[in-house]
């Protein structure tokens, strides 16, 4: 086991590679941690300006830096990645290993569709895919106003189960839980990863909301 390193534990074809970088390896928006990173890949990662919406993109063809906060591709190492901080990485592949992709995922995506929208980008039946959550914030580190539980469950009201009460106007959110709600409403059924906290956990992870600085992880999934 690596420490600079979390590799996916999920049922997937061996095609199927995916990684998640931790602290120990470096800050992924420097280049230091960046050259580390591409080390370890087939190609250059194709970066995204993630903007927390729900834009995804065919990373075959996609220029560096384009506005969105998910990619897919079919084709061999491509490498699909997002950088977190916080936000929940939300890896996806065909279980015959045809396609692949990859979400970006914090409080604003998720609620606007994010996972559905990278989903359906795939092109095949949710059925079909299996999906891997990612070292995002904890619920018991993740304090959320009134203002964010209602922007979920306006949009669905089963989303209600992952906000427990905290302080009057305040509720402490399960990312994972919202996430395996998306992900089954697409017909995703088989869900691996979830249970990291990257702000209780300092020793692997960067974590915006504890430290409130700019330093990043990288997640990546890509076909070999």
């Amino acid at each position: 086991m690596r420490a600079d390193l979390i590799i996916p534990d999920w049922p997937v074809p061996s095609s199927v590679r995916g990684l998640v970088t931790t602290r120990a390896l470096g800050d992924m928006k420097s280049e230091e941690g960046r050259k580390r990173l591409r080390a370890l890949l087939p190609g250059e990662p194709v970066w995204l300006r993630q903007v927390h919406g729900t834009d995804v993109v065919n990373a075959d063809n996609a220029l560096a830096g384009t506005a969105a906060d998910a990619s897919y591709t079919d084709k061999k190492n491509i490498v699909c990645a997002v950088m977190t901080a916080d936000c929940m990485p939300v890896l996806l592949a065909h279980d015959a290993g045809e396609v692949l992709g990859i979400a970006h995922a914090g409080w604003r995506g998720l609620c606007a569709g994010v996972i559905e929208a990278a989903v359906a980008a795939m092109g095949v039946p949710g059925g079909r895919i299996l999906a891997w959550l990612g070292p995002a914030i904890g619920q018991a580190d993740y304090e959320v106003g009134d203002e964010v539980r209602a922007s979920f469950v306006d949009r669905d009201a089963r989303a209600a189960i992952a906000f427990q009460p905290a302080r009057p106007g305040h509720w402490q959110l399960d990312l994972y839980a919202v996430a395996r709600q998306r992900l089954a409403s697409s017909g995703v059924a088989r869900v691996s990863g979830g249970g990291f906290s990257t702000a209780a956990d300092a020793g692997r992870f960067f974590s915006y909301r504890r430290d409130k600085a700019s330093e990043r992880m990288a997640a990546a999934i890509w076909l070999a």
